[in-house]
């Protein structure tokens, strides 16, 4: 694994019963930089994201997060996990979640006062969870993840069902984290998104179908939206994946007359 990368994944395979959802994944997340990964429900993303945290089981291939084997319990304090739903104790305060995960992470005491003030909870730090309205709990959630200065933060769709100005909010946030050095791994499937990040995984059907940047994105597709650049994607996809299944079907045809 290089230096310059946070994440390795090779070959990677994930079967759900019969259902094949990888079938030989390779990818490169640089390290210090705000990857998206994009695309439709369904797609892909969250098995994606929970196979380099480590809680997916795999069917083959290899996963390295920071050198390590992906979910080694080495990377318990360098990699952090926001999952789409609020993954905090509704009975508990702000800060009573907070402190709890800053003991267990072994964090320095100042740390949730710290996670607080980013994520604009201040004024909310003594309410209990369930009291908080839906967008206020992501943003608990997210300080969670913020607990302890991980190297990597990998978020599945942390932006979902908020307000734009809040979402504007946290992707500025996330900018100041990746200029810390932090590796940021955000999924979203608001493609608007994709112009805030460094780079882009985009994503159909299990496969990575893109991987580019923002600019490349646009100049590649010749559009200026990332909704119309995805889409061209798509069809240039769905083209080629019929290219190919027709070329199966005519060999197919030809060894079966042999």
């Amino acid at each position: 694994m290089t230096s310059a990368s946070a994440v390795e994944i090779a070959g990677l395979r994930v079967r759900r019963g019969r259902t094949t959802v990888f079938d030989g994944v390779d990818l490169t997340i640089p390290r210090g930089q705000i990857t998206g990964l994009l695309g439709p429900s369904g797609c892909g993303k969250t098995t994606l994201m929970r196979s380099i945290v480590g809680v997916q089981r795999i069917a083959g291939g290899t996963v390295t997060v920071l050198g390590e084997a992906g979910g080694s319990p080495r990377l318990r304090h360098r990699v952090a996990y926001g999952t789409q739903g609020a993954a905090v104790y509704g009975d508990l305060t702000v800060r009573q979640n907070l402190a709890y995960f800053a003991s267990v992470l072994g964090a320095p005491k100042g740390d949730v006062d710290r996670v607080v003030d980013e994520v604009g909870l201040r004024g909310q730090a003594g309410q209990l969870v369930d009291s908080l309205s839906g967008g206020q709990k992501t943003r608990i959630s997210l300080a969670a993840a913020l607990v302890g200065s991980p190297e990597l933060i990998v978020l599945d769709e942390p932006t979902v069902g908020l307000d734009p100005v809040l979402r504007v909010e946290l992707w500025e946030l996330f900018r100041g984290l990746a200029e810390r050095g932090v590796t940021m791994i955000v999924s979203s499937h608001v493609m608007d998104e994709a112009l805030r990040c460094d780079r882009l995984l985009l994503m159909r059907a299990g496969r990575i179908i893109a991987d580019t940047t923002p600019t490349d994105l646009l100049r590649d597709t010749g559009t200026t939206e990332p909704d119309a650049a995805f889409l061209a994607l798509i069809d240039q996809d769905t083209r080629e994946h019929d290219a190919a299944a027709r070329s199966e079907t005519r060999r197919s045809r030809r060894e079966a007359g042999r």
